[in-house]
């Protein structure tokens, strides 16, 4: 028994090709004749993670099956890009769909699979190591974000997940797809350092977090509490590099050229809706509240409130709002000349001015943000780091906003400040925007998160 924990342990600290040759002894690639074994002898070697408020699956790509231009797609080309997740897909999908207990049109709870029947819950990251030497110039582990549909089974590679992605840096660092530390503190403790490439995107992220041990591995116990996540973890600190443009190519961030665009209520009805169409990390269709009907109420101190799940929940349950909440989501995609049937982006977020009810924690802006159609319980992290980004563009509603806000003794930033604190349902997320002043360019987003694994194992599908 100790030499078979013993064996375990020096496998998860081999460099990355040991351990992928080792891994593929032990566990081949999967082919899509894979599919037609009985369900109790298909399965694949995954972990299960939390990583910010969403959970999912990380599976090593070399454990998939196969799939045209791998490599080529990794080179930045949208075309090749497009082509690549196409064949992910495809060649993913007999494996990935009923992993996570999809399809589910009938009940939409994903309970036959890994999934849990909400969007933020349906996530799977692959990640591989770098392919040649030039890749390994600027990375250290290349990652795919795969988002499962939960009724339909439809797998989205079009956008990347920034919640997901704070688990991937510390799991590779931990699995030795690299190995560099700093020094972080005065008291000589370290951190690690790991160079994410996000495929879907073509973006690279640059992740920090706290290590200890020697060989030095992730230490995901630590002091800092994240909205939505009970307890405290270690922080993980995650800078997305040059992010605009990340869908439409567009680096000062706005598709259409504009700050706000008019968009209609209704198919064939006049445009009447302004939006803010933002393309950081992962594109954006922003709105106010204001716009929807949803305006502030008056308290009996005069302060202006409302209440954050108060609107999710008039979402959720008023299926006219919801419909000309999805309407505008696609005419929003049109105008960024992006796909309005891919329901992962662009996402729309609704807008709010920070509460000035007594009591309330201090926010610079609020939002209720929605995902493949579905109220985001807190907010999607790359639409928080769009929204962070929007604030700084002059212009915007959100700029508006803030700028407003930031003239009231509630707002939680200094006018002119880099940080925007960012209210959402389950709290708030305070996302830090590097802009270049002499031309607008978004040079980095830069935020906080937590993770951990929480299993590993055999996900039988």
């Amino acid at each position: 028994m100790a030499d078979r924990i013993a064996q375990r342990l020096l496998a998860r600290l081999r460099p990355p090709g040991r351990q992928a040759a080792s891994a593929r002894r032990s566990h081949a690639r999967l082919s899509s004749s894979s599919s037609r074994l009985p369900p109790h002898e298909r399965s694949f070697p995954a972990y299960f993670v939390r990583g910010g408020t969403s959970n999912g699956l990380v599976i090593r790509e070399d454990v998939l099956p196969a799939f045209d231009d791998a490599r080529g797609s990794r080179r930045g080309n949208a075309a090749a890009v497009a082509d690549a997740m196409r064949a992910r897909a495809a060649a993913w999908t007999p494996v990935l769909v009923p992993a996570m207990g999809s399809p589910d049109p009938q009940h939409g709870r994903q309970l036959d699979g890994m999934g849990s029947g909400v969007s933020s819950t349906s996530k799977i990251c692959v990640i591989a190591p770098p392919a040649n030497d030039a890749e390994r110039a600027d990375r250290d582990v290349n990652f795919t974000f795969v988002q499962v549909g939960i009724r339909d089974g439809r797998l989205d590679l079009a956008g990347n997940c920034g919640n997901m992605i704070s688990a991937v840096g510390p799991l590779a660092f931990d699995l030795g797809y690299c190995d560099t530390t700093t020094t972080a503190d005065d008291d000589g403790s370290k951190e690690g350092v790991v160079r994410i490439f996000n495929t879907n995107t073509s973006k690279l992220i640059r992740s920090r977090f706290r290590v200890a041990g020697d060989p030095p591995r992730f230490c995901p116990d630590g002091d800092y509490a994240m909205d939505g996540v009970p307890g405290t973890h270690s922080r993980i600190t995650m800078s997305f590099i040059r992010p605009a443009g990340a869908k439409t190519g567009a680096q000062n961030g706005l598709p259409t050229g504009q700050a706000v665009d008019m968009l209609s209520r209704r198919p064939g009805a006049e445009p009447s809706i302004p939006a803010s169409l933002v393309d950081v990390s992962n594109p954006g269709v922003f709105v106010l509240g204001s716009s929807l009907g949803l305006a502030e109420a008056t308290t009996e101190d005069g302060n202006q409130q409302v209440a954050l799940n108060e609107v999710a929940a008039a979402i959720e349950t008023d299926a006219d709002l919801k419909a000309t909440v999805d309407h505008l989501r696609r005419e929003g995609a049109s105008r960024m000349g992006m796909d309005p049937d891919t329901e992962s982006v662009p996402k729309i977020v609704i807008l709010f001015p920070p509460s000035t009810a007594a009591g309330e924690t201090a926010t610079d802006i609020r939002c209720v943000a929605l995902s493949m159609g579905q109220v985001h319980k807190a907010v999607p992290l790359t639409l928080a780091l769009c929204l962070g980004a929007a604030a700084r563009i002059p212009g915007t509603l959100a700029q508006q906003l803030v700028a407003q806000a930031q003239q009231n003794p509630t707002s939680a930033s200094e006018g002119g400040s880099g940080t925007i604190v960012i209210g959402h349902p389950s709290g708030r997320v305070e996302v830090g925007t590097t802009l270049d002043e002499t031309d607008g360019t978004v040079l980095s987003a830069e935020l906080h998160r937590t993770a951990r694994v929480m299993m590993e194992g055999k996900v039988f599908y």
